[in-house]
């Protein structure tokens, strides 16, 4: 009985994240129409759901092995189709998000998604703890999108959009290379025999 709790898809953590995923269409067919203020309160919707699933599964003790792969891929989704759309300068205004920043933030989690994966193949490594710069990189990306679909929802444009940006791009970067240093030195680790 246990073991089908620690593996099961249908539990109320799951069905939380998996509600997450089903967002990111209806955000985009949002975006698409110009719909900016529905979108952002489906994004808002979609980052309650994350806080959420945690929540669940931490006070009912329904955590799984699905649910560790299903809750990151979700916010992987959520947040580069929206880093992605609200790129697009014919969707946004007045403010859109740097494409240089897009490119960042998407190749960064690839490589990291790829070390990941790299590490599990090589080291059978599969938990992986998410680090202070890698948190502070998140949030920053977070927010970027927030404020991006806020002041686009209210027609307003930000001249401190940019300090964000920059500050996004910086932690994104540092992030990168802090992920680049734990993973060579966990490959270069000697293998327990």
């Amino acid at each position: 009985m246990r073991k089908e709790k620690k593996n099961s898809l249908l539990t109320l953590p799951n069905i939380i994240s998996l509600s997450r995923i089903l967002l990111v269409p209806i955000f985009l067919v949002f975006m698409i129409h110009r719909k900016i203020t529905e979108a952002f309160v489906v994004f808002l919707l979609a980052g309650f759901t994350d806080v959420l699933d945690g929540f669940t599964a931490r006070i009912w003790h329904q955590k799984t092995k699905i649910g560790a792969l299903l809750d990151p891929a979700a916010d992987k989704l959520l947040m580069t189709a929206s880093f992605i759309v609200l790129t697009i300068p014919s969707l946004n205004f007045p403010n859109i998000i740097p494409l240089w920043l897009t490119i960042v933030v998407i190749s960064r989690d690839l490589f990291i998604v790829s070390s990941a994966f790299a590490l599990y193949k090589l080291r059978g490594q599969k938990t992986f703890r998410p680090s202070l710069l890698g948190k502070t990189s998140t949030a920053c990306q977070v927010l970027v999108v927030l404020l991006v679909l806020l002041f686009n929802s209210i027609q307003i444009s930000s001249p401190y959009l940019s300090l964000l940006y920059f500050s996004t791009l910086a932690f994104t970067i540092l992030s990168g290379l802090h992920y680049s240093y734990i993973s060579i030195r966990m490959i270069s680790l000697p293998q327990k025999s």
